[in-house]
């Protein structure tokens, strides 16, 4: 089955509505012409109406946000619900991205609610999953991978995941410089690929999109995007830089 990749940048907490519109502007204008490939950028909940507006409902570029609060609405000061999120204008969601589990304590239950919240919305998931570096250095990395998802997906009957975006990040690659080895990434998406099927469905292992994430730069993206099972990237730092997310864009 043929799997259209999906480049998506994640712009943490770096620029203000003003510096997010003029790089997105930016990047629009470069990546013009780039077929054969999904784009996503996912700037701050602040700017992600701003941006929306600026480059409008035909971009190639779609939107996506960091974080999403479970609840529809309610008394949750300084939350942001899914439906808010569709409405500023975004497709997408990212969901359990490590920096979240590390410093906001999510968890796969919560990862879960919030997955159920995008769909519900009508959002599309992007599922964060990953090892860290005590975890991989005591071959744990299959059995946390496997709880991530089993503890994150539960509950969800196989038309619910068709949308699902799964993207693997290891941990200890955010943010270091260090990046995991073609063997390590090709062993890993496959095993997730392969646990997909086992728990689900062959037909949609074979559709899920497989994103890598961790220190993704213009010179290892080539590399990663050869690898059978590896669909797209999730981009960090590099993203943040429109030329360096268009050579990105176009591995």
């Amino acid at each position: 089955m043929t799997r259209i990749p999906l480049i998506a940048g994640n712009w943490k907490m770096y620029k203000t509505g003003t510096q997010a519109v003029a790089a997105a502007k930016q990047l629009a204008d470069l990546a013009d012409g780039v077929n054969g490939v999904d784009i996503m950028i996912a700037p701050t909940a602040l700017s992600l109406p701003l941006v929306a507006a600026a480059l409008g409902k035909d971009s190639r570029i779609r939107l996506g946000a960091q974080n999403i609060y479970p609840g529809k609405e309610g008394a949750f000061t300084g939350e942001v619900s899914a439906e808010m999120i569709k409405d500023a204008g975004a497709d997408y969601v990212i969901i359990g991205h490590s920096e979240r589990r590390q410093f906001f304590g999510e968890t796969d239950e919560s990862v879960s609610s919030k997955i159920r919240a995008a769909l519900d919305a009508q959002l599309i998931p992007v599922m964060c999953i990953g090892e860290t570096e005590s975890q991989r250095e005591a071959d744990k990395t299959f059995f946390i991978l496997d709880k991530q998802i089993s503890d994150g997906l539960k509950g969800f009957d196989l038309e619910e995941l068709d949308s699902l975006i799964l993207a693997y990040e290891p941990v200890w690659a955010i943010g270091t410089g260090k990046t995991a080895g073609p063997d390590q990434v090709k062993e890993v998406h496959g095993f997730l690929r392969n646990l997909i099927k086992e728990k689900y469905a062959e037909a949609l292992a074979g559709k899920i999109r497989i994103l890598y994430g961790g220190s993704v730069k213009p010179g290892n993206i080539k590399e990663l995007m050869r690898l059978e099972d590896v669909d797209g990237a999730l981009v960090g730092g590099a993203s943040l830089n429109p030329e360096d997310f268009n050579k990105i864009i176009r591995f």
